[in-house]
This record gives structure tokens, C-alpha cells and sequence, in this order.
């Protein structure tokens, strides 16, 4: 897959290097689907055990990125989160995720987790930084997180980036899932799908194969 539009790329970077440090953020959440095989009325009459506005973070991953040094990824933060609302996950969350129950279980609640995030965090706050996410979901469930918690949201939605949507305008393509863009540029995939920290580092690693001066200078990103 070869960049259309050089011009959007541009922006991106130019965007980008107003702060020093990138966090590449995925989220897991509660969630539920239906059994394979409901015929229409089945899947009308069928109740999920986790509705989509009870969804909860269960885990945060972070891959943080130093703009300065050719988007490095310099350090990680990943922690699971205990649920409130439906604190017993789904077998399709498990199977989906990975993450069991005991995980869960002797985890902190998120309001301790993202003190936490803020603490790892606090050393960047002097030379500035900005997050991104693949869509806007991650940003949108941490608004949601924040306040059924009865706390302000630690990654301000001002400052974050939907990467999916720039790499869909860079390339002029359909929007891809993670896992299929990464794959499209010509990287194998880490990690375990549908897990916070290994999506988050797949994110950084697309970002910084995406971003890398020597990508700008061969007009290419590893694609034939």
C-alpha cells in the first residue's frame, strides 16, 4: 500500500511535533454479543449481559512514543481495571479478550488506575504530548469511565487524534480495522489481538513506521 495524499501526511507530522511525546492508547471493555446462529427473532428476543451503554474499561494499554527520537517507543503503561456495573465478565468477553476473570478481580477501580496513569504520566506534562487511538472509541468510553467514577478525565479529549481516520485519508483507502492495517504496510502482527498493551504497541509501531523520516525520504513504508 503506497501514501496517496502526501499532503495529509504532512499535516499529521506537522501536527504532531508541537509536543514531544505520542501515547498510542487501546482500551478493553465489558462487553457481550450474540450466539452465533439467531435467526432474527431469536437475536430481537435475546437480552445481552452487557448492554453498550453499561460497557466498563477493563484494561489500558500505552505505548508512548518520543516525536523527538524518530517516534521511538521509549516506555509502556498497561494495567487492568475492575468493573462496576457487571464486575462478572462474558464468555465473550474472555474468548474475545483473553482477560479472565481473576484479572479483573485484584484489579484497582478506574479511578485508582487513572491516578496511577497520571502519575507514569506526570514527567511529560513539561514538554507537552498527545495521545491517539485507533477511532474514536477509546476516547469516548474514557469520558464514559470518568464519569460513572465521579472523576475528570485524565487524557483530554482536546488533545487526541483518531489515527484511523488520518490513515485512511493518507492512503485514500477504506477504513481498515488495526490489525489489517498494520498487516497492510508490510508489518506482522504482535501480540494478541483484542488485548490493550499488545494493540497499543502495534499502534506505535504502525505510527512510527508511518512517521519515520526514512519513510518520508523513500516515499514508501516498507509496501511493494
Amino acid at each position: 500500500m503506497q501514501v496517496k495524499r502526501w499532503g495529509q501526511l504532512d499535516a499529521l507530522r506537522q501536527q504532531l511535533g508541537e509536543s514531544r511525546w505520542l501515547l498510542c492508547v487501546d482500551l478493553e471493555a465489558t462487553c457481550d454479543d450474540y450466539p452465533v446462529g439467531l435467526d432474527e427473532a431469536a437475536r430481537n428476543a435475546h437480552v445481552l449481559e452487557v448492554q453498550r451503554h453499561e460497557m466498563e474499561t477493563i484494561e489500558i494499554g500505552i505505548a508512548l512514543l518520543d516525536v523527538q527520537l524518530e517516534y521511538r517507543i521509549v516506555d509502556h503503561f498497561g494495567q487492568f481495571v475492575r468493573p462496576l456495573l457487571r464486575p462478572k465478565l462474558t464468555e465473550f468477553c474472555t474468548g474475545l479478550t483473553g482477560i479472565s476473570q481473576s484479572d479483573v478481580d485484584t484489579a484497582e477501580r478506574f479511578a485508582a488506575v487513572q491516578e496511577q496513569l497520571g502519575d507514569w504520566l506526570a514527567p511529560r506534562d513539561t514538554e507537552g504530548w498527545r495521545w491517539c487511538s485507533w477511532g474514536d472509541y477509546d476516547r469516548n468510553q474514557l469520558k464514559e469511565d470518568a464519569i460513572r467514577a465521579g472523576v475528570d478525565v485524565l487524557l483530554d479529549p482536546a488533545r487526541h487524534i483518531n489515527l484511523k481516520k488520518c490513515f485512511w485519508k493518507i492512503f485514500a483507502c477504506r477504513a481498515l480495522g488495526l490489525k489489517c492495517a498494520v498487516e497492510s504496510i508490510g508489518l506482522s502482527w504482535e501480540g494478541k489481538h483484542h488485548r490493550a498493551i499488545d494493540d497499543a504497541r502495534n499502534l506505535a509501531r504502525l505510527t512510527q513506521l508511518l512517521l519515520s523520516s526514512d519513510a518520508q525520504r523513500h516515499g514508501r513504508h516498507g509496501m511493494d
